[in-house]
């Protein structure tokens, strides 16, 4: 039997498929990944100390006085490191722990969501009741990415929703009896949800978050700041390029980039490379002339209504 023909083993694989990442921290890759996000350091702190306080807290004193989910809510356009800076976040909870080991799983719950009848509530259930928990039953602290939680916890007052609305409703009511049991049952699973589209978030849902913050487009001195690093991370391989991330001129460069994301103004430096053959053969040739054709080039794609046009 197929794996939506009822057949118990296939449900499970199912729920497994849906967990993309399950690894027991510190681990290098993840190392650098906080450091990467340019991002106002109120938002960085706040979700550090949220994470610390919520395992502190929710372990040592009961739901009915902390009123702690576990749950941080990251908002903000596309491109600006919401779910980096969740993938970043277990690393530096060890840290501030005294190298602790801190445990990482992250969901994709688009492959929770199902036309059949009733399967979307039964695998989310699943998903967030007895699979996380099972994954977790070492008691490492553990950070939890919902990434695109709108994909789960739709507002259920919406309206035009293509799915069965019953099934809509019912995925929600069970992602937040998920949250409440956590709560209590799990104190040491932290949840980090990312949505780049409040509107669409169940309004129960965002109630239970202990903090939401929104991860806002860089400014000009972000988006300097990102250049510059991005171009500094180039020339350990092209030393040649060190002499870009310097320049002062970056900045002139950065002003004529506002409103782009982060993710955006990173790529900025390979499109600049892809400009020109010689660059593209020796990248340490690059020029601040090929940034700033390459930044004339992304303003013109957002004119006229390519990514980053608006947000």
């Amino acid at each position: 039997m197929g794996r939506e023909s009822g057949d118990e083993e296939g449900k499970r694989v199912d729920i497994a498929d849906c967990v993309t990442r399950n690894v027991v921290l510190p681990d290098r890759r993840y190392a650098g990944l906080w450091d990467s996000i340019v991002t106002p350091v109120e938002v960085k702190s706040r979700l550090l100390h949220a994470a610390l306080l919520s395992g502190r807290l929710r372990g040592a004193l009961p739901f009915d006085v902390t009123a702690l989910h576990g749950l941080a809510l990251l908002t903000g356009p596309p491109g600006t490191g919401k779910s980096t800076l969740a993938r970043g976040l277990p690393s530096k909870v060890g840290e501030a722990l005294g190298g602790t080991r801190v445990r990482f799983v992250e969901v994709n719950p688009h492959g929770l969501m199902s036309a059949e009848h009733g399967q979307s509530q039964q695998r989310v259930s699943r998903l967030l009741t007895e699979h996380i928990p099972l994954l977790a039953d070492d008691r490492l602290p553990t950070i939890v990415l919902l990434d695109e939680i709108e994909t789960m916890a739709v507002a259920r007052g919406a309206a035009s929703l293509e799915a069965n609305p019953a099934d809509v409703h019912r995925a929600t009511d069970a992602v937040l009896t998920a949250l409440d049991d956590l709560a209590i049952s799990a104190p040491h699973i932290f949840m980090v949800a990312t949505s780049n589209f409040t509107d669409a978030l169940d309004s129960a849902l965002m109630s239970r978050a202990d903090v939401t913050l929104h991860v806002p487009l860089p400014g000009q001195d972000a988006i300097a700041t990102i250049l510059t690093n991005t171009l500094s991370g180039f020339a350990e391989q092209f030393p040649g390029i060190a002499r870009l991330a310097a320049s002062p001129e970056i900045k002139t460069i950065a002003a004529t980039l506002e409103g782009v994301d982060g993710r955006a103004v990173r790529k900025l430096v390979t499109e600049a490379l892809a400009m020109r053959i010689e660059t593209t053969l020796n990248p340490g040739d690059l020029t601040l002339d090929d940034l700033s054709a390459a930044a004339r080039a992304l303003n013109v794609t957002r004119e006229q209504g390519g990514p980053n046009a608006s947000h």
